[in-house]
């Protein structure tokens, strides 16, 4: 009894390790099955990612083509309508300095003018006093010239006269020179054997100008 127990024992025995190699045999073989069906599932799927990402590139390019030219149209219409914003900007700039320019220019030439009417006025307000004075010193008998009163009154006329050309106030050159209306007021004429016809021969009030403006012309006598 005891031998058939240890045979039967052994026969188990060597059953389960026979059946557990072929177990495992076929765990390793699985794997590799397994391996090749993921493997050939997976070709197809690689082919037509490859397919894909072979033509994905065609059809993104012509879209990111199609997608750039609009974008850089917009791009091309924004930078063109700031460029124009900048140029029309930029164009007013120089229209309004031009025009302040013009307007200081105007106002200069007004703010000269009005000075120099108000100074014309002013002169026209003294020249008969220095007429005055000229004719005061002409009627001076001549032993009366060397008197003090009448130096002292000579030495005025001379202060006025000079501050006067300082300012630009100058006398009208008139005898012996061609009658000119712009500068001569003819109020009679005379026969002359010095001078031409057309001639001033006599200066009966002396003229002035002020800057080249006449503030007042010479009273002349012309020759007929």
């Amino acid at each position: 009894m005891p031998d058939m127990e240890k045979e039967v024992q052994e026969q188990t025995t060597a059953e389960t390790e026979e059946t557990a190699e072929k177990e495992m045999d076929m765990e390793a073989a699985s794997p590799d099955e397994n391996q090749s069906d993921v493997k050939e599932e997976a070709e197809p799927e690689e082919n037509a990612e490859a397919e894909g990402t072979a033509e994905e590139p065609e059809t993104e390019g012509e879209g990111l083509k199609a997608d750039g030219k609009k974008l850089f149209g917009k791009k091309d219409k924004k930078k063109d309508k700031a460029q124009e914003k900048i140029e029309e900007l930029e164009d007013k700039v120089k229209r309004q300095l031009a025009e302040f320019e013009n307007f200081r220019n105007r106002s200069e030439k007004e703010k000269t003018a009005m000075f120099e009417t108000g100074a014309k006025s002013v002169i026209e307000k003294i020249l008969p006093v220095i007429d005055n004075f000229e004719r005061g010193l002409m009627a001076v008998p001549e032993d009366e010239k060397e008197s003090p009163f009448v130096d002292g009154m000579n030495k005025i006329y001379k202060q006025m006269v000079t501050e006067l050309e300082a300012i630009g106030v100058k006398p009208i050159e008139a005898v012996g020179l061609e009658f000119d209306p712009n500068l001569h007021n003819a109020v009679m004429q005379v026969e002359s054997e010095e001078y031409e016809s057309g001639v001033v021969a006599q200066e009966l009030q002396k003229g002035y100008t002020y800057h080249d403006l006449v503030v007042r012309h010479s009273m002349v006598a012309v020759v007929q």
